[in-house]
């Protein structure tokens, strides 16, 4: 058995052991453990990345849980460094105030509140904040700029602490971190137990049409441990008193779904129409079977076979290739994609990546404007839900006679005469 790491044999939302092995994305080394010189040498395990489907409540999950110490305890990401995420957080909890009806000086509490954004904008909007976050570092560094934060997993054990110190909370946010959870029984079990009689469970999630819809695979990695829909999560919500009550689409991280849930015997919010809509379109796309994922592994794979097409021929030309993108999603799709022994160097606009080595492949992550200076003929874009600034960002590159690939949705190249498909 590999070290770190653990295989399940039933369904995470309802016990069940019938589950169908749906997507079969490549293994890579943890996604986001981008590795300093020092220690470039020291081989890095690859871990299973596959995708199951449970065939008893529909939910798509990754079986092979990696040790939350290995992923969490050393985090890099912060929040804040992510394009548009600071803003989309002060939106976010002026409307969740604004619409959930949170009086001034109530408790909102966050699990994974990271560099405490999110926290910072409901402190503005009059609130008690109380982060939680495993990552030491970033905790101890959000308590210090005034978001108090727990340092460690949430659990129904911590959540009763809180509910003694501090009371109920009125709001629970967990912001793409609800898909990191291997236990989330005990975690929702926690949630309620914290929650106010009319209190409101608030998250944002990848949501499972959108990853479809957009071909964005590539938030399949070691953290997301799920991949949600509605209908799963209603069943799973309900067991434990809670219940959807709303829901709203928003584009971030390539078309997520912010969830609204509230104790189901002692809430009084009606459904949205909003909600029962998109409940009746996954029972009509058939999102709790089979079918649907399948079809998109195959739509997967054709992308990577006309990305990899493009890339060895221009290399049997001697062309040099370089990449675009250094962050969790990227190492599964240099993985998948198989462009790890086909890509020189990658660069970066994050200070804290620069300087280090992907993870697994070691390749040598350098500042972008290195592209000015060793002048590669192709630079994929693996960060390409980012592709339309990065392009911006590096007209001068293109200008001299360089080439971006855009691997997706659909792959093409951009350089000066413009965008064309592969």
């Amino acid at each position: 058995m590999q070290k770190h790491v653990k295989h399940k044999t039933d369904c995470r939302l309802c016990g069940s052991s019938s589950l169908e092995h749906v997507l079969p994305i490549k293994p890579s080394a943890i996604g986001d453990a981008f590795v300093t010189a020092e220690r470039k040498n020291e081989p890095q395990d690859l871990y299973p990345l596959d995708c199951y489907l449970c065939l008893h409540c529909g939910h798509l999950q990754n079986l092979d849980v990696v040790d939350p110490d290995v992923l969490f305890r050393d985090y890099t990401y912060r929040t804040s460094v992510s394009l548009g995420l600071v803003e989309h957080f002060k939106q976010y909890a002026h409307s969740v105030v604004e619409n959930v009806g949170i009086p001034k000086g109530s408790l909102v509490v966050e699990m994974g509140s990271n560099d405490g954004s999110l926290l910072k904008a409901f402190k503005n909007e009059g609130m008690r904040v109380q982060g939680i976050d495993p990552a030491r570092n970033i905790a101890a560094a959000a308590t210090d700029d005034g978001v108090p934060t727990i340092p460690d997993f949430f659990t129904s054990q911590l959540a009763g602490k809180i509910r003694d110190d501090q009371g109920k909370a009125a709001l629970f946010c967990a912001n793409n971190v609800f898909a990191h959870i291997d236990n989330m029984a005990d975690v929702v079990k926690g949630i309620r137990l914290l929650l106010a009689d009319d209190g409101a469970f608030v998250f944002e999630v990848s949501y499972i049409v959108d990853m479809i819809d957009n071909m964005v695979f590539d938030t399949i990695y070691h953290e997301h441990v799920s991949h949600h829909a509605l209908i799963p999560l209603e069943t799973f919500l309900n067991k434990h008193d809670m219940s959807l009550f709303h829901v709203e689409r928003t584009g971030t991280k390539g078309g997520s779904i912010r969830a609204f849930a509230q104790p189901k015997s002692t809430g009084n919010r009606p459904r949205s129409e909003a909600y029962l809509k998109l409940v009746a379109e996954e029972e009509r796309r058939g999102i709790t079977k089979p079918k649907i994922y399948r079809d998109w592994f195959d739509a997967i794979e054709a992308r990577k076979r006309a990305v990899l097409s493009y890339l060895d021929n221009a290399r049997a030309d001697g062309k040099i290739v370089a990449a675009y993108g250094a962050s969790t999603t990227t190492t599964t799709l240099l993985y998948h994609f198989e462009l790890e022994n086909r890509v020189k160097f990658i660069v970066d606009d994050n200070p804290l990546k620069q300087g280090r080595f992907s993870p697994g492949a070691h390749i040598p992550v350098l500042p972008s404007a290195v592209l000015a200076t060793e002048k590669p003929d192709i630079v994929v874009i693996l960060a390409w839900i980012y592709a339309e600034p990065i392009l911006k960002r590096n007209e001068v590159y293109i200008a001299a006679g360089g080439v971006f690939l855009v691997p997706l949705p659909e792959p093409r190249f951009v350089d000066k005469a413009g965008s064309q498909p592969l």
